[in-house]
């Protein structure tokens, strides 16, 4: 069974979908063992105490090394084997990648490589694409960089505003961020380079 840490910023829609599945899923392999914040007032610290998951909240001190490692320590006192970023709006150093190597997940609302960073739903419209969409990737020591998991296409329809398509892509963040973490948890994710090979159960 995956033991995982799940970092949060904000809602918490994905912390909730990842927590729904894992409890309408008997073989779903992984459960939440802790919610780590860096703010106190945020929905997604009351989604985990309505879940039963202990929430810790890790404030930002504006020393990214310290504040990683902050972090790490209380996901590994919660026993996490893998730590999953879902809308934390931080970005962590290398320490995470070196205590959890290809161990930590991150969704981002934009098809990456293109429109990285804190605004990839503003920027994709700015730049007037036709689609857009999500992508769950590994996290390296690079912003939103890492070895690319899975990606979904979401259409830019004509009129959309910057809510309206983030809204459309957070219906399939909630569908593919729980896939993702199951093959992740039944060991069917390998990484080679750049590139991250699905394996079969």
């Amino acid at each position: 069974m995956e033991k995982l840490a799940v970092l949060v910023s904000g809602s918490g829609t994905n912390l909730q979908a990842i927590l729904d599945a894992a409890a309408a899923d008997p073989d779903f392999g992984a459960e939440v063992v802790v919610v780590i914040s860096d703010r106190a007032e945020v929905r997604a610290l009351e989604r985990a105490e309505s879940a039963g998951v202990p929430a810790v909240v890790v404030p930002w001190n504006r020393d990214r090394a310290t504040h990683t490692g902050a972090i790490c320590d209380v996901a590994q006192e919660y026993g996490a084997t893998a730590m999953v970023l879902a809308g934390y709006m931080r970005v962590l150093h290398a320490e995470a990648i070196r205590r959890f190597p290809d161990r930590i997940l991150n969704i981002h609302p934009a098809l990456l490589p293109s429109f990285p960073g804190t605004h990839g739903v503003a920027e994709a419209l700015e730049y007037g694409v036709k689609v857009s969409g999500v992508t769950v990737h590994f996290v390296d020591e690079h912003v939103d960089h890492g070895p690319i998991i899975a990606q979904r296409v979401v259409p830019v329809l004509s009129g959309d505003t910057e809510d309206d398509l983030h809204a459309r892509i957070h219906e399939q963040e909630h569908v593919l961020f729980p896939e993702v973490v199951k093959a992740f948890a039944h060991g069917r994710l390998h990484v080679e380079g750049r590139r991250v090979e699905w394996r079969e159960p």
